[in-house]
């Protein structure tokens, strides 16, 4: 995988250098741009998060062999969710709980299972590791637009893509046409249907499902943003405070969903009888399971995969096993996975098979002996998988404080969108901790494609 063309290298240095020079104590457009960040709602909790001065720049080659690995593998992960409705051994792998399998055997009422989905990666040295696959609930989708309004406040930035071919991709807009796609699989005949985005009430990317509502709403769509406990269903229609429902955006987490609700919840009895258009469906749980990096990169499962998707299995996901005290394969070798992981420490992370914003991870090289041995306990005794660790990278990048413009050295991971088997653009998150993750403290940028020459 190539890394950025020299030519495109040297004029973003000289981009990074002017912004430091002519910025160094601008306080005014430091504030400038924090308030903008407020006023669109680019918040985790009540920072703004994205004190950087520019684009992450990709060049158009890696952005296609991205993409393309990207979606050989979202196939990959489609072909595991329909297979492990059928095979009761890789199911048990991926470790659903007892409503999730119930309601993923339900027939959504359209093909596929993700018509969205994310997959979070690290770009080192031109090598690309994919480490999770979002295919639930993928946040984020609109950061790519409201960062564009933040970075074009910033002359330098404004004036290198004036004088550079680029693309700005265009992730809410794949959304909108996925849900409608996906919404005409499923029988619905409606020219502009109306769209519900249902989340918890307080949630953190609430201002995301603002502004895709005001650009369904720009598009034709009637839509409304709301939460579970305004629901109704009389037997026909699922409906949110006298509002008809004809696509349900869900954003809310399934197992959440389980965990407060009780069985005659609307949703649970619309979906049931088949009369609510769910995307993503309930059914999008099983390849969302951490654990479906352990089925894809197990050699009991190969026949599952053709040979463009083993490989790229091969080349782009980090081996990845169901922490249980069992044997297993290291790359053909047999050994006592257990015992393995914990004398490979320096190697190995543990996470949680089904959780988000970095909870309940453990970092094996930056853990004592006796704070792994205590998280591999942890892990035996809940569903978790371990994963072996991956080239990272920091690189320079332009960011500013309340006082400072500055260089800072800082991890950058990338995660493309996918829709309904395509990508468009992606998520790109910058931290200076191994943990590469807004909601603990890390922040986001947004994309830009330069052409080749």
């Amino acid at each position: 995988m190539s890394a950025m063309p020299e030519t495109h290298s040297t004029q973003i240095a000289s981009l990074d250098e002017a912004l430091i020079a002519n910025h160094r104590h601008d306080k005014q457009l430091f504030a400038e741009l924090d308030a903008l960040q407020r006023e669109l709602g680019i918040l985790s909790d009540d920072r703004p998060f994205s004190p950087f001065l520019r684009y992450q720049f990709m060049g158009r080659s890696l952005y296609e062999r991205v993409a393309e690995a990207s979606e050989v593998l979202a196939g990959a992960f489609e072909k595991m969710a329909l297979a492990a409705l059928e095979d009761q051994e890789i199911l048990g792998v991926l470790g659903l709980d007892e409503n999730e399998e119930r309601f993923a055997r339900m027939d959504p009422g359209y093909p596929g299972v993700c018509h969205s989905s994310r997959l979070d990666a690290f770009v080192a040295g031109g090598e690309l590791k994919f480490l999770e696959y979002n295919g639930e609930t993928p946040a984020g989708i609109t950061d790519q637009l409201q960062i564009e309004k933040v970075l074009s406040r910033i002359p330098e930035v404004r004036e290198f893509m004036e004088r550079h071919r680029h693309w700005l991709p265009r992730p809410h807009e794949k959304l909108l046409e996925a849900l409608v796609s996906a919404y005409r699989d499923f029988g619905g005949r409606k020219d502009k249907p109306n769209i519900a985005i249902v989340d918890w009430k307080g949630v953190s990317t609430y201002s995301e499902f603002v502004v895709l509502a005001e650009y369904f709403r720009s598009q034709g769509h009637e839509t409304v943003v709301g939460f579970p406990d305004e629901l109704d269903y009389d037997g026909s229609t699922l409906t949110l405070d006298g509002f008809e429902i004809d696509i349900f955006y869900k954003r809310v987490i399934i197992h959440e969903l389980f965990e407060r609700e009780a069985p005659d919840h609307p949703i649970f009895r619309a979906y049931e009888d088949g009369n609510l258009f769910m995307a993503n469906s309930f059914r999008s749980k099983v390849p969302h399971k951490k654990a479906g990096f352990a089925v894809l990169g197990d050699e009991r499962f190969s026949r599952l995969f053709n040979s463009k998707e083993h490989e790229m299995i091969r080349r782009h996901l980090p081996w990845t096993r169901k922490v249980s005290d069992a044997r297993t394969t290291y790359f053909g070798e047999d050994v006592g996975l257990l015992d393995y992981i914990r004398s490979g420490r320096e190697r190995f992370v543990l996470k949680p098979n089904d959780d988000y914003g970095g909870s309940g991870i453990a970092i094996g090289w930056e853990s004592t002996e006796s704070e792994w041995d205590d998280a591999i306990e942890t892990a035996l005794g809940s569903q978790y998988v371990v994963q072996e660790r991956v080239r990272i990278e920091r690189v320079p990048f332009p960011t500013y404080t309340e006082d400072e413009a500055l260089m800072a050295d800082l991890l950058i991971d990338l995660d493309p969108f996918i829709f309904r088997g395509k990508v468009e653009g992606a998520l790109v998150r910058l931290s200076p901790q191994t943990l590469v993750n807004v909601a603990v403290g890390g922040g986001e940028t947004a994309l830009a494609v330069l052409e080749d020459a």
